[in-house]
């Protein structure tokens, strides 16, 4: 099923609970290597502090597992952790990882708050932001000083479905509704609000967490993330996502499943042009950042492009799939620099999925106008990936299960085939995918 880049209730289980089981040893990794750390590596008593942090948020997870894990298990902590780790062991990071370590205190306090238990922690306040992840944030209109690496600290106590904010000068109260949103009366908390699936699950759109945008400093597009969303952005949102359901639906269902299985949380882009812009963050598995949706058919688009990024990373992390290593030397009709092998694999294996996607809409759309851009989209990724396919199978670099996986591949696309688009449609996206790899080679060759 993967192969195909199809997915069941199974496979997308199995990737999802090693991705969970992945988390948690992460965490423990980086307690660990914090409380191991050589003296004068980190500030005097970050290992204590952490270890303080550690206690609630296992007092969490006993209270209630299921809640704290919506934080522990929530992407954007992800971000966090392994970059903390990474800084740890990284001649030269422990500057870096001293200043994120206190975020634990504001996860160990989301969780406890998302638990009801009784509790207090001192949670990092920022230039007048203090975030409490999956739950808000809150902005002053007026920040005080900047403050030392490591910023300065605020005291957050909850009881049950309740928390208070001592900041400086004034205390902010937060409640839990109940629709599960954190709201507050005062003017500079931000909730964070959700989107739901069919199956009232809910999918928070991420405007706040101070770990989203660490994709940024490797993003090729030089997108930005966005800041605080008002109204009108957050009715944009549900609006995009409502219309998306039906084409997700298309076909088996598979596509409404993965969101389903596979989807936590959106982080909102900035987009300059108003084009619908879209990535995943390859240490926060369940996130997806995009700009904000044009309509409902690109912001389904999006997410069967990025889902399948979601799925062959988890899969690749759980068996190899090649040996190839990070030299960027190929082609992909896709992109206009050249690709790592990994690279190529992963893009070959979203536009093929995206090539039966937009099959689906061309055999469901109503109007002419949708149904002949669905047809062209259609060709233009079939075309793409047919002219990749046979540097991916003819690879001595694959491992078994990355040759079982390509030969999928291989054989989902000669299903597509089968499928006769109208007339011109298949050539002019020959077309333009000749005219790609001649452009390609003048630059590269």
């Amino acid at each position: 099923m993967l192969g195909s880049t199809g997915s069941d209730a199974r496979s997308l289980g199995l990737l999802v609970a090693h991705q969970h089981e992945r988390r948690l040893l992460t965490l423990r990794a980086l307690l660990d290597a914090v409380r191991q750390a050589p003296a004068g590596v980190l500030p005097e008593g970050a290992a204590e502090t952490m270890l303080r942090d550690w206690r609630l948020l296992a007092a969490a997870d006993r209270a209630d597992r299921a809640a704290a894990r919506r934080v522990v298990q929530y992407p954007l902590t992800g971000s966090w952790a392994e970059r903390c780790l990474r800084d740890l062991v990284r001649p030269g990071g422990a500057p870096r990882a001293a200043a994120a370590l206190p975020h634990l205190s504001a996860l160990a306090a989301s969780a406890a708050a998302r638990a009801g238990l009784r509790f207090t922690a001192d949670v990092p306040y920022r230039q007048g932001v203090v975030t409490l992840p999956t739950l808000g944030g809150y902005r002053s209109a007026r920040p005080g000083p900047r403050e030392p690496d490591g910023g300065g600290r605020v005291r957050v106590e909850g009881e049950g479905s309740r928390l208070w904010l001592r900041l400086p000068g004034r205390t902010v109260e937060v409640r839990r509704g109940t629709d599960g949103v954190w709201r507050s009366a005062a003017d500079g908390w931000q909730p964070l609000r959700a989107l739901w699936t069919d199956d009232g699950r809910p999918v928070l759109v991420d405007d706040t967490d101070p770990y989203r945008d660490e994709e940024r400093r490797s993003d090729p597009y030089g997108l930005s993330v966005a800041e605080r969303l008002d109204g009108a952005d957050h009715a944009r949102w549900r609006r995009a996502w409502r219309d998306a359901q039906p084409w997700l639906r298309l076909g088996d269902g598979t596509r409404a499943r993965e969101v389903a299985e596979l989807l936590t949380c959106f982080v909102p882009l900035e987009s300059p042009s108003g084009a619908q812009c879209s990535a995943t963050l390859d240490e926060a598995f369940g996130a997806l950042l995009s700009s904000h949706p044009v309509d409902g058919l690109k912001l389904a688009a999006a997410l069967v492009h990025e889902l399948q990024h979601t799925k062959l990373l988890a899969l690749s992390r759980l068996t190899p799939l090649h040996t190839a290593d990070a030299t960027a030397r190929h082609w992909a009709p896709w992109r206009p620099d050249p690709r790592p092998f990994d690279g190529l694999f992963q893009g070959a294996y979203a536009h093929l999925a995206l090539a039966g996607f937009h099959l689906d809409v061309a055999r469901a759309a109503a109007a002419p106008a949708r149904r002949d851009a669905a047809w062209a989209a259609h060709c233009r990724y079939r075309q793409q990936v047919d002219a990749v396919l046979p540097q991916l199978t003819g690879s001595s670099r694959l491992t078994p299960a990355g040759r079982i996986l390509a030969g999928a591949m291989a054989d989902r696309h000669q299903r597509l085939k089968q499928h006769t688009p109208p007339h011109g449609q298949l050539a002019r996206a020959a077309a333009y995918v000749e005219t790609a790899r001649t452009i390609w080679r003048r630059r590269w060759a």
